[in-house]
Parts: C-alpha cells; sequence; structure tokens
C-alpha cells in the first residue's frame, strides 16, 4: 500500500543498510539468549509469544485428549461389583477419585486454552509482529512496555501452570462461586486464579500499546481508512482489552480475598452473593469474546482480499462493524445467566443479544463478495479461509436458539452449548489464527513451506473438528449435560464419533507442525512478497531488518487496491483488470492511486 524509496546505489552497503534480518544472531549462545530475554524489539517479543501461546496449546491440547478418552466409554459397575469404564481411577472402582481428576483437566483445557493461548494468540504473537510493519514503524509505541507485558505474561502461565504441578483445580474455567471457594485444593486455587490476574495486567498493557501505536506512528500518507483491516480490528480490540480486563482483575482480586480472608462477597455462606461474581465475571468475559474472535476476523480480512487478487467489498462498513462489535459486546454478558435472572432482565439481554449478529453479519457478507468474481488462489491460508467461513458461519448461527430465551432452557449447559462455543472460539480464532500464521510465516522466518503437506493438513484439521464437534450439537439436543464424567449408554456411539474425530483433528496439527519445522530446516528463502500483497510489511525483506524498513515508508495507494495497482516486490504473473492502465509500484512514471 505504498512505495518504499530505493536506496541510492552511494549509500547501499552502509550503516545501518547492512544490518541483517532481526533473527541475525550478534553473539555467541549464551549472549543470543540474553539478547532474546531483554529484547525490546516487537518482531522478536511476537516470536516469543507465539511459540509460548503454541507450548500451551500443545499442553491444552493434552488435557483436552484426555478428556475425550475418558468419555470414550461410560462408567459401568458391573454385577459384581467390577467398575469399567475409568480412564483416571486413583484407585481401581474409586468413582468419586476418578471424577475428580476428570474434574481438573477439564478445568485445565478450558484454562489455558482461554486465558493464555486464545485471548493472546493473535494480538500478542502475530499483532505484535505485523503491527508495526502495517503501520510503517519501527516498533510499538512503547518498546519497553512491550517486553514487561511479555514477562508479566510469562509469569501469568508460571502461575497457573503450578497450579497443575500441585495437584490441578477443579473449580471450571470460569472459577464460579462456591466452587473456587470452598472446593479442595487451597493453594492450587489461589495459584491459578492469581495467575489469570496477572495476565490480565499483560493485555491491558498490550492494549494501550496498540492504540498509542495506531494513533501515534502511523507512516506519512496513511490516514484512518488507508490502515489495513487487520489494524482496525486490533484496534477494536485494545479498546475491549484496556476497558474490559480490568473488571475481571478487580473479580479475581474479590475472590482471592474471600477465599483467603473469609471475607462474604460471593459465597451465600459468609452473607455473599454468587451470582455477583456471575455478573461481574460475564461482564469482562463476553467482550472477551470478540478480544478472541475480531482480530481474527482481521485476519480473515487480509487473507482474503490477497489470496482473491481483489480489492476488499466495503472497506469502511467492515470497519466500522470492528467497532460496532466492540460497543455491543458491552451490552450482552447477561445471555450467559437467563437461568439464574428474571424474566424481564432475560428478555432485554436476548433482545440486546440479536444486535450482535448485524455488524458480524455485515463482515461476513462482505467477505463472500469480495471472493465474488476474485481470482482466487487455492494456497494453504485461503483454505483456512472458506474452512473459517464455515465453521464460522455454523458457531454463529447455532447462537441464535441460545440466545432465545424459549430454546435457551433446554440446551442450557448442555454438549450443545459446548460445541457451539468451539465452532466459534476454535473453529472462528484458532482456524484465523493457523492461516494467519500460514500467511505471515514468510515473512516471520524468511523460509517457505510445502503447500501441498499445508493443505493436506488444512483438509485433515477441517474434517478432524467437524467430527470433533458437530456431533456434540447432536449430544445437546438429546440432553447430554456438559462436564460430565459419564453418561449413559445412549450416547456412547455419539461420544465414540468424537473423540475419533479428535485424534483426527491431532492428526491435522502434527501435519503442521512437520511443516513448519521442516521449512524452518530446509524450506526455500521466501521473497520480500511471496503472495502479491499490498500491505506496507510486504515491501520490507523476509524476514525483516531489525529497524523494519530502510528508509520511512510512503503511502501512495490503499492496501487493497489490486485493481489499479501491481505489488511491486511480487516475482509472479499477477492478473490484473482489462482496463489496467500500466505499473504504478516504485520507480514507475505514474502515480499511484491516492
Amino acid at each position: 500500500m505504498t512505495t518504499v524509496p530505493t536506496q541510492p546505489e552511494s549509500v547501499a552497503g552502509h550503516g545501518h543498510h547492512d544490518e541483517g534480518s532481526y533473527l541475525t544472531p550478534k553473539g555467541g549462545f549464551i549472549t543470543t539468549i540474553w539478547q532474546w530475554c531483554t529484547t525490546i524489539d516487537h518482531k522478536k517479543i511476537g516470536v516469543m509469544y507465539l511459540f509460548a501461546v503454541l507450548f500451551l496449546f500443545f499442553i491444552g491440547g493434552v488435557a483436552a485428549l484426555a478428556v475425550r478418552m475418558e468419555l470414550l466409554e461410560p462408567v459401568r459397575v458391573l454385577e459384581n461389583g467390577t467398575v469399567t469404564g475409568q480412564l483416571f481411577a486413583p484407585t481401581e472402582g474409586d468413582i468419586a477419585g476418578n471424577n475428580n481428576l476428570y474434574n481438573r483437566l477439564f478445568t485445565l483445557h478450558g484454562a489455558i486454552m482461554v486465558f493464555m493461548v486464545i485471548i493472546p494468540s493473535i494480538p500478542a504473537a502475530l499483532g505484535n509482529f505485523i503491527l508495526p510493519l502495517m503501520l510503517g514503524a519501527k516498533d510499538v509505541a512503547f518498546p519497553r512496555l512491550n517486553l514487561l507485558s511479555w514477562w508479566i505474561y510469562v509469569a501469568g502461565s508460571i502461575l497457573a501452570v503450578g497450579s497443575i504441578l500441585m495437584g490441578g483445580v477443579d473449580t471450571g474455567w470460569t472459577f464460579y462461586t462456591p466452587y473456587s471457594t470452598t472446593t479442595d485444593g487451597y493453594f492450587e486455587v489461589l495459584l491459578m486464579i492469581g495467575g489469570a490476574f496477572v495476565l490480565g495486567f499483560s493485555s491491558i498493557l498490550t492494549g494501550l500499546n496498540f492504540i498509542v501505536t495506531t494513533h501515534k506512528l502511523r507512516a506519512p500518507g496513511m490516514g484512518w481508512f488507508d490502515m489495513p483491516l487487520m489494524i482496525w480490528a486490533l484496534y477494536a480490540t485494545s479498546i475491549i482489552q484496556v476497558l474490559a480486563t480490568p473488571v475481571i482483575g478487580i473479580t479475581l482480586l474479590l475472590l482471592i480475598f474471600e477465599r483467603v480472608f473469609s471475607v462474604g462477597i460471593f459465597d451465600p455462606a459468609l452473607g455473599g452473593d454468587p451470582v455477583l461474581y456471575q455478573h461481574f465475571f460475564w461482564f469482562y468475559s463476553h467482550p472477551v469474546v470478540y478480544v478472541m474472535i475480531l482480530p481474527a476476523m482481521g485476519i480473515i480480512s487480509e487473507l482474503i482480499s490477497v489470496h482473491s487478487r481483489k480489492k476488499i467489498f466495503g472497506y469502511r462498513a467492515i470497519a466500522f462493524s470492528s467497532l460496532g462489535i466492540a460497543a455491543v459486546a458491552f451490552l450482552v454478558w447477561g445471555h450467559h445467566m437467563f437461568t439464574s435472572q428474571g424474566e424481564l432482565t432475560a428478555a432485554i439481554f436476548s433482545a440486546l443479544t440479536f444486535l450482535v449478529a448485524i455488524p458480524t453479519a455485515i463482515k461476513v457478507f462482505n467477505w463472500i463478495a469480495t471472493l465474488y468474481k476474485g481470482s482466487i488462489a487455492l494456497n494453504t491460508p485461503m483454505l483456512y479461509v472458506l474452512s473459517f467461513l464455515f465453521l464460522f458461519s455454523i458457531g454463529g448461527l447455532t447462537g441464535l436458539p441460545l440466545g432465545a430465551l424459549a430454546t435457551d432452557l433446554h440446551l442450557h449447559d448442555s454438549y450443545f452449548v459446548v460445541a457451539h462455543f468451539h465452532y466459534v472460539m476454535m473453529g472462528g480464532t484458532i482456524i484465523a489464527f493457523v492461516g494467519g500464521m500460514h500467511h505471515w510465516w514468510p515473512k516471520m522466518f524468511g523460509r517457505m513451506y510445502s503447500e501441498r503437506w499445508g493443505m493436506i493438513g488444512c483438509v485433515t484439521v477441517f474434517i478432524g473438528f467437524n467430527i470433533t464437534f458437530f456431533s456434540q450439537f447432536i449430544l445437546g439436543t438429546q440432553g447430554m449435560p456438559r462436564r460430565y464424567a459419564s453418561y449413559v449408554d445412549e450416547f456412547q456411539l455419539l461420544h465414540v464419533v468424537s473423540t475419533i474425530g479428535s485424534w483426527v483433528l491431532l492428526l491435522g496439527f502434527l501435519i503442521h507442525l512437520f511443516n513448519f519445522v521442516h521449512s524452518l530446516v530446509a524450506g526455500e528463502k521466501a521473497p520480500a512478497d511471496p503472495w502479491g500483497a499490498l500491505t506496507l510489511e510486504w515491501e520490507t525483506e523476509s524476514p525483516p531488518i531489525e529497524h523494519n524498513f530502510h528508509h520511512e515508508p510512503i503511502v501512495t495507494h490503499g492496501p487493497y487496491d489490486f485493481d489499479t495497482v501491481r505489488p511491486p516486490n511480487y516475482e509472479g504473473d499477477f492478473p490484473m483488470p482489462d482496463d489496467y492502465q500500466g505499473p504504478t509500484g516504485p520507480g514507475s512514471s505514474e502515480p499511484a492511486k491516492a
């Protein structure tokens, strides 16, 4: 979306033009490790976030697989007293011990995936890397604050994972009272809640940094409506992080005070109100759903335009819909509490819930319109775009019966809610995150991956995901409650199908892991712009130099002007419209479209 002035030959090879990529080691092994630990380079911080998130995703995924293995067979007590179907029983026949360990595993899975993977995955990992590059900046506005955010994230994650080493917690990932104030594992619960409390500071500081960076560090010529839609999505996300995260921080702090000092805030035995905790928790946690999904929508906006080689349809509508979703997000927390509030209140929250569909549908329809008559490249990022559109649409549409009072009373606390949540959070956020990784991987590490294995991995993930979670919609409508370690025999077939699907899903992610590792070891060197994109990050080397650009970029056209601009650093054939008038990149005699 810019032209970067070409460096004169007289200065090429001198001064900072000689600097290698940000990945180039500047000393021995110990020195390099120390440089990474103390770096204020947004790219290195983003990469550290990325690998930390992927490691925690592995831990959370192992916990999920263990939960599915337990549900492969219901617990049965035979006539001779033998107990079957138990995977986690400390001693043979110990049903209570088995159920307790099951509760700890699904709490572990939920807490890690929500607080340590999905929330930071796109903003902290991909966002940290690409936001300054997309804006044409050398770094974020507050580089040292960015480093502090990273180490706060590490500290919070260590506290939370430390509770696992001490035996884990069985409160559920929402830490509902009275579970979190009365259950066993005093120190374990404090560690897990304390970890979530500390992680909130990382989100707040990252959000503040992104807001100031977006306001103050845009390249010359880049107005608000010249920004890539990824920036709009990260900006809206940052607003939610800054406004909503303090609420959960105060709530968890009150929970710790009640647990330690027996202050009556949420525990009815001490004169507290457990429903008050639900209000506080969901006032944060529903907006944070959009902290998870808005950056994913930003990724889809980028990928769908670049890989269909077509100008995004309805740029301003998509941009404003991001802000609209952020605003509505603060008004609908009560739909998580239909069964614990009055009829009038429930009816109001139900009506407000359906408002979310409007800005969300604007995005989906504009994405589909962008695909129409586009020159679509069916590569791995585009396959993930199509997967997102399919899976997220199912997740959104299945939210309608949960937002309607009459049907929610039947589906509440059933596996239908589990399936809906995973279709939105994993079918939306994680699918977009993996698609974004494939899109920006060449830029981040300077290596190409195998397109063939990337596509095989994507198809495998798509098939495994649908086998795993679509069957849970059926389980929910038939009455299977969530969070149970066993079930009646009639539900076994669908649980077996769901568990087999989780194995297929694991295979898909292992294929991606192999493909990424292979690309780092033996992948072809990536060109500056392997996709033919027009945003700023593709006009520097792959991987970028430490200060991102040799010269200050000057924006001369929009981020999606594929109808008038040929990507200047794209080495392949690029389809242009029949009425295309000529090149408008660097070195051309024609001015680019403003």
